[in-house]
């Protein structure tokens, strides 16, 4: 039982990994200037290698011997088990920097804490020096923006309104992540929020801009394979070829 409450554990970390870099690939040729292509197409790699690393050790833990494309391209939507904050449709650059500022100053806090699981305790060691360099190329974008013109400072104040209403989900005790051990998990996601919202609070701060309040409505169930509409499309693209032909190689 424990092994499969690791496994489940190490699933969220390693969705959220996935499903980010498939968001942030698509900013190719997108970007403002052709070397933030290449900067967001870099932390889309970090985050598809930590997910890679991730899942065939799930794969160990629940018994299945499932490996990275079983994951990756074979599984249906309430499979995933990552927050709705990644799967979100790409919109304008400043939501991308707002959406890279919150989810790096939470996934950093998980990843310093380090693990008793040997391979996830790996994936953290290197992921935390990849994420730090994430949440500084974030930051300097805020702080470019929120610092800026008065068009580029209301934009860059809007785009992380729009994006509260999934913050939240970052830091929610769900109950795999309040059931496995600590030794495998470390901190419980609520106990990640005060320093991450200081970091990024910090950067706001810098930039002349605002925390926005908290919208009635916040997003939940991610977790628990309850996903938003733009999932589908998402899978939908990322998984078309390997259903297509199953067992493909080259």
């Amino acid at each position: 039982m424990s092994d499969e409450l690791a496994a489940a554990y190490l699933l969220g970390l390693a969705d959220d990994a996935m499903v980010y870099a498939q968001r942030l690939g698509e900013w190719l040729t997108h970007a403002p200037q052709i070397e933030e292509d290449m900067a967001l197409a870099n932390i889309a790699l970090d985050l598809l290698g930590q997910a890679r690393a991730l899942y065939p050790r799930v794969g160990d833990l629940d018994g299945t011997g499932r490996g990275e494309d079983d994951y990756a391209m074979l599984r249906d939507e309430r499979a995933w088990c990552n927050v709705l904050l990644v799967e979100q449709p790409r919109g304008e650059f400043a939501d991308e920097m707002a959406r890279l500022l919150w989810f790096s100053a939470a996934r950093l806090q998980v990843l310093v804490a380090g693990s008793g699981d040997p391979v996830l305790d790996g994936v953290m060691g290197k992921g935390a020096k990849e994420v730090t360099y994430h949440l500084d190329h974030a930051a300097q974008w805020v702080v470019r923006l929120g610092d800026g013109t008065e068009t580029s400072h209301q934009r860059m104040q809007a785009a992380l309104s729009r994006v509260t209403p999934y913050v939240d989900e970052l830091f929610e005790d769900d109950p795999v992540s309040l059931a496995v051990a600590p030794e495998v998990r470390g901190p419980l996601p609520s106990e990640t929020r005060p320093p991450a919202v200081a970091a990024v609070e910090r950067v706001l701060a810098a930039a002349g801009l605002t925390l926005p309040e908290a919208d009635s409505w916040r997003s939940r169930g991610g977790r628990q394979g309850v996903h938003s509409r733009p999932m589908g499309s998402l899978l939908a693209e990322m998984q078309y070829l390997a259903r297509s032909h199953p067992g493909a190689s080259w």
